[in-house]
């Protein structure tokens, strides 16, 4: 039992002892009276105290904002401690001007934050909201923000919104670090097979349906197994995170490139016709030509064999071009190596 109300039950029956209520037609005392009222009063006020405090300290362990805002007035109304932990910001400057939270929502999130926050005049809530913030030290911080119309009062005008800020930051970096995972080759860092071959599968749709120009490349590096037999399978790992970043680096941004196979990379070029594809081809040969490999005394460098081809009128999927450009990568092979063979 808490003290407070403990100390006011032992008063109530200490009084209740000194001034007798149960003695047939002997009137209450007016001090007694008062006193007991006081003394309910004083217990009323104690137990509403811990009442606070409870709440004062479940709201200080929640790490989330919780918040409300005069729609009309645009201003916010109550924000809880979590605010001041999360934006790192004191909570008087939002309580002042709305505009502390609107202005460290990150930029490109600006325009979406709004427009979703507006929903809720449509829709009484929205729960989908998710968007970043700048914090004070700069850094970029997730919110959940999920929101509702307070049940307004018959004949009221006033609009107020209330909402839950939760920063889901740990959750959103995990999410990227398992989309990573699940897409990147790990000793290249550039697409695995997987990924490279939905994003190529995206890329054919899309110009099947506009019209527009698409080039596939197969890249495979040439007597390969001789690194690894020479040099050691570590060697040829470099050998191979060398050629991924020449390819990174070659591509133009849309462009997709990724390991595929062993030692065999691809790459589509979206809106690329064949001969801009094949002057793309040209530079990463060259680029690759150039790179400079040593292991203990000796040097040495590694060449590439390609296959380039262009969509077709009559290609109905993404197989038909990669049967092409890995028949033409094959001729290349045949060819005499370090080259380029359009199919």
């Amino acid at each position: 039992m808490p003290a407070a109300r403990f100390l006011v039950e032992t008063r109530s029956v200490h009084m209740a002892k000194k001034f007798p209520t149960s003695l047939p037609g002997t009137p209450r005392p007016e001090a007694a009276q008062t006193l007991l009222a006081l003394l309910h009063a004083q217990g009323e006020v104690a137990r509403l105290s811990e009442r606070e405090q409870l709440f004062s300290s479940l709201l200080d362990s929640v790490n989330a904002v919780l918040w409300a805002f005069d729609w009309e007035a645009r201003q916010v109304l109550y924000v809880s401690p979590a605010y001041e932990r999360i934006f790192g910001r004191p909570a008087s400057l939002v309580l002042a001007d709305y505009n502390e939270w609107r202005d460290s929502i990150y930029p490109d999130d600006l325009e979406y934050a709004e427009r979703s926050l507006a929903q809720v005049l449509l829709k009484g809530s929205v729960e989908d909201r998710e968007y970043r913030i700048l914090n004070a030290e700069g850094q970029v911080r997730w919110l959940s923000d999920k929101c509702y119309i307070n049940q307004q009062r018959e004949g009221e005008q006033r609009v107020i919104v209330v909402g839950i800020a939760e920063d889901i930051t740990e959750k959103k970096q995990l999410e990227g670090e398992l989309h990573r995972l699940a897409t990147t080759d790990v000793l290249t860092q550039s697409s695995n097979r997987r990924h490279f071959f939905e994003c190529a599968q995206q890329a054919f749709d899309s110009a099947r349906e506009d019209g527009t120009p698409l080039a596939f490349l197969l890249l495979d590096i040439d007597d390969f197994k001789q690194v690894n037999d020479s040099y050691g399978h570590q060697e040829g790992d470099q050998v191979l995170q060398r050629i991924a970043d020449s390819g990174k680096a070659v591509l133009r941004r849309g462009d997709q490139f990724g390991r595929i196979g062993g030692e065999e990379f691809a790459a589509v070029f979206p809106g690329c016709n064949a001969q801009v594809a094949e002057q793309i081809a040209e530079r990463l040969q060259r680029e690759i030509q150039r790179l400079s490999f040593s292991h203990g005394d000796h040097e040495y460098g590694v060449t590439v064999s390609q296959g380039l081809t262009a969509l077709s009128d009559e290609d109905e999927s993404l197989d038909s071009l990669f049967a092409r450009a890995d028949a033409a990568m094959y001729r290349a092979k045949r060819q005499g190596k370090n080259q380029i063979v359009r199919g």
